[in-house]
Formats: C-alpha cells, sequence, structure tokens
C-alpha cells in the first residue's frame, strides 16, 4: 500500500517539525531529529547555556588605603568601555548603576588571554585575570585583578547565574538515563561549583576552543551517541562532530549554521522536550 510515502511520512514530517517550532524548537536537520531518540549523552557549554552568559559585579574588594572600592571600579572602568566582553560588560554595568563618569584611558593595550592595560590619570593600570597572577583563593565566582602602577590595588568579583531552568532539565535526562556533561573555559572551581551545584555526571575545565570537538569524540569512543550543546562561534566544530548538534538562539549564526536543532528560547529545558 503506497499511501505511507505518498501521505503518512510527509504528514508526519510537517506536523512534528510545526509541533518542535511551536516549541520552542528550529529543526534544520530532521535525520538528526529522528535520531535524537538514540542520545545516551549531552555535552552542554555551560557559558549562555547552562547559565545566563551575562556576569554581574558581587563585590569589590580593595587591598589598600590608598584606593577606595568606587576608585578601583572606576579606573578599570576606562579600560573595559569598549569591550564586548561579557566581564567587561558586566563591570560597565554595574558603573552606570552606581553614575560613575569613566574617564578616558590612553597607551590602550589587550595582553592576550590575560587581561587589559591602559595608561588612565597619569597612572598605569592593569585588569587582569587570575591566570595573570596565578591566585585562585576565591571559588565559584570569576575574578579580575586590578593593578595600579604595578602593584595590586583591588580585585573585582563577577558570577555567572545559573539559569533557573537548567537544574530540572538535567533532572529530566537522567530519569531518562542520559549522561550530562559540561565543557567550559573556566577554572576548575568555578566548574565544580557548577556541576556539583546541577548534579552533572561530570566536567571539563579550563578548555580551549579547539578541545571541546576532542571531548566530542572522546564520548563518541566510548560509544555514547551524543549531542552537543553551545552558542559560540568556538563551539561550531564540535556541534558538527556531534551526532545530534544544538545551537541555543542567542548564539551566533555560525553556531546555528553548523547545528541540527536550535533552541529559539535559549532554554534547555526546551532540549528536555
Amino acid at each position: 500500500c503506497p499511501h505511507a510515502l505518498g501521505l503518512a511520512i510527509p504528514l508526519v514530517v510537517a506536523i512534528s517539525t510545526a509541533v518542535s517550532a511551536q516549541n520552542g524548537l528550529l529543526i534544520r536537520n530532521r535525520t538528526a531529529f529522528e535520531e535524537s531518540r538514540k542520545i545516551s549523552a549531552l555535552l552542554f557549554d555551560k557559558t549562555g547555556t547552562l547559565t545566563k552568559g551575562d556576569f554581574g559585579v558581587t563585590r569589590i574588594e580593595s587591598v589598600t588605603d590608598k584606593y577606595s572600592t568606587e576608585e578601583i571600579l572606576r579606573l578599570s572602568s576606562a579600560l573595559e568601555q569598549s569591550s564586548e566582553h561579557p566581564i567587561a560588560v558586566g563591570i560597565i554595568k554595574k558603573v552606570k548603576e552606581d553614575n560613575i563618569t569613566i574617564p578616558k584611558p590612553e597607551n590602550f593595550n589587550a595582553i592576550t588571554g590575560k587581561g587589559v592595560e591602559a595608561d588612565v590619570e597619569g597612572k598605569q593600570i592593569k585588569v587582569v585575570s587570575p591566570g595573570y597572577l596565578r591566585d585562585e583563593k576565591i571559588a565559584a565566582e570569576t575574578v579580575v585583578f586590578v593593578l595600579i602602577d604595578g602593584k595590586l590595588a583591588g580585585y573585582i568579583a563577577l558570577s555567572d547565574e545559573i539559569r533557573p531552568e537548567s537544574a530540572s532539565a538535567i533532572q529530566t535526562f537522567k530519569k531518562n538515563n542520559i549522561k550530562v556533561y559540561m565543557a567550559t573555559g573556566d577554572n576548575e572551581k568555578t566548574a565544580k561549583a557548577v556541576s556539583e551545584k546541577l548534579g552533572l555526571d561530570g566536567y571539563y575545565a579550563e578548555v580551549l576552543p579547539h578541545q571541546k570537538v576532542e571531548i566530542v569524540k572522546e564520548l563518541q569512543a566510548k560509544g555514547e551517541f551524543v549531542a552537543m550543546t553551545g552558542d559560540g562561534v568556538n563551539d561550531a566544530p564540535a556541534l558538527a562532530q556531534a551526532n545530534v548538534g544544538v545551537a541555543v538562539g542567542s548564539g551566533s549564526d555560525i553556531a546555528a549554521e553548523t547545528a541540527d536543532i536550535i533552541l529559539v528560547n535559549s532554554n534547555p529545558k526546551d532540549i528536555a522536550n
């Protein structure tokens, strides 16, 4: 009876794609959508997927009597005002909330992978990552250190909030015997804190962009049918390597291009759905 080919299959395709779209899932590759019943392991890129991806300043500390916390924030904002980095955006948001006037920087320079430096009001200012000082005494937060004239003046701690929907989505995966892993560029302590809070099966910390593909391959080599969820340009190769690639809607166009399924609302619960 040929009606299955002529009628039933096209109907199922049309209806399932429409129902998915109503639930915030854009299906770009139907084969991957049908194969998703086989998923045994999910790998999440942390920032912007399990977490909101927008950093808020949680505290500012001064380690010297010479500069107040407000002065540290004000001087560091001069360096961060033109950057689109989530940390810079978080610092500028705080400066605007406090109605602080941002001073002008001179001789601006980015220290690759470590931070930024410039001269502000005759002082040499650096805003740098913990890697620059190898100081990781503070867990579950991202910390940037502010150096004035070569001396540590204070630090600004920011944290990226876990999405409220992440925990219940992960519970759903676990009930369905799907292992959940997280890959992040964050340090070991931050990664561990997020992983424990969400009850993940494992995590990979201090991951460089090109290593995400290797993680997917490693899981596949163990016989897992892997779905990768990510939102950045550097997630594209891993999304392509995964059996099912899921891009988060707020992510970059290139990630969406490589993905099989796109989550319109960046909500991890939509994957569970």
